[in-house]
């Protein structure tokens, strides 16, 4: 199908961008990579008025690195601008290092001609419970940087995702960078993910973030996509296995709570009944993996 008729911006800077959003309200969509708006506006189930389109804000494209001391130990905070693609993730090795999961997830996004257009901030920003960065950056303990005419506030990824495309983001906003406390140095990670064909959602996925000391899981998060109408954190069944060398009745334990969460559509994906059970195997499997390649 073919879109609506819209006026199409191109601002230059974050001002002129914000102006606009709030020059034109709710009848303005703002656009990154376009992955998930443009083939929404084609079934007519988005028709905006205005589109902005962010690619020629360079302010969006910025990656820092601020330093904290936590007691003894120095834990990095990684901002990753909005328009940052998936592309880029996958490509940076530093990441690749201190920031595994991140990669990992990414390289599970569609396929590779969506990943060089499909931005890190639009992903987080959509709302779409299938997307899979919103879950991969809930497991991190991520922060997302908002900014509108009342100027910018930090809001929690865990705290962002009200349901499916309802978000924290109030008229005129934009989210304009990725926050990452970076995860100490051997810690284990995962993202499992299952679906259909290359390129489709994930019928069902889950992360996880773990450290491990003594043989023992010391802490640990774990996050599911696609199993409701928003990205989970599954903090019971992560605590199922603290203290735990992740034995038959932790991973039981863990995998009971985390299916207790999971409400899915009923979808050409499958049944809630079956989608909660591949879920519980998507959690058991990430859960293993982290364990596994944790140093501790």
């Amino acid at each position: 199908m073919i879109p609506g008729q819209f006026a199409y911006h191109r601002p230059r800077t974050l001002a002129e961008a914000t102006t606009l959003l709030s020059e034109f309200k709710s009848d303005a969509r703002v656009i990154a990579g376009g992955q998930s708006l443009i083939p929404m506006m084609k079934l007519r189930l988005a028709q905006p008025g205005h589109l902005v389109d962010l690619q020629t804000v360079p302010e969006l494209k910025l990656v820092l690195v601020d330093g904290d001391v936590h007691g003894a130990v120095r834990r990095d905070t990684l901002s990753i601008g909005a328009m940052v693609t998936q592309a880029e993730v996958i490509k940076n090795a530093d990441w690749a290092k201190s920031l595994p999961i991140l990669r990992e997830a990414a390289l599970q996004i569609a396929d590779p001609q969506v990943r060089s257009l499909g931005t890190i901030g639009g992903n987080a920003a959509n709302g779409d419970p299938g997307n899979d960065m919103p879950a991969v950056l809930m497991c991190l303990d991520a922060s997302y940087h908002l900014l509108g005419p009342a100027g910018g506030r930090m809001v929690k990824a865990r705290e962002f995702y009200f349901g499916a495309y309802a978000t924290a983001l109030a008229d005129g906003e934009i989210l304009t960078a990725v926050k990452i406390p970076t995860p100490p140095a051997g810690h284990g990670w995962a993202y499992e993910k299952l679906k259909r064909k290359i390129g489709d959602y994930a019928t069902a996925a889950a992360a996880v973030i773990m450290t491990v000391k003594g043989g023992k899981v010391e802490s640990c998060s774990i996050a599911l996509t696609n199993l409701s109408d928003r990205p989970l954190l599954a903090s019971a069944a992560a605590a199922a296995v603290l203290g735990t060398s992740l034995d038959k009745a932790a991973l039981a334990s863990a995998v009971a709570a985390a299916r207790g969460i999971m409400y899915p559509a009923n979808d050409t994906r499958g049944t809630l009944e079956y989608r909660v059970a591949v879920g519980g195997t998507m959690v058991e499997r990430a859960l293993k993996s982290a364990f596994a390649r944790a140093k501790g």
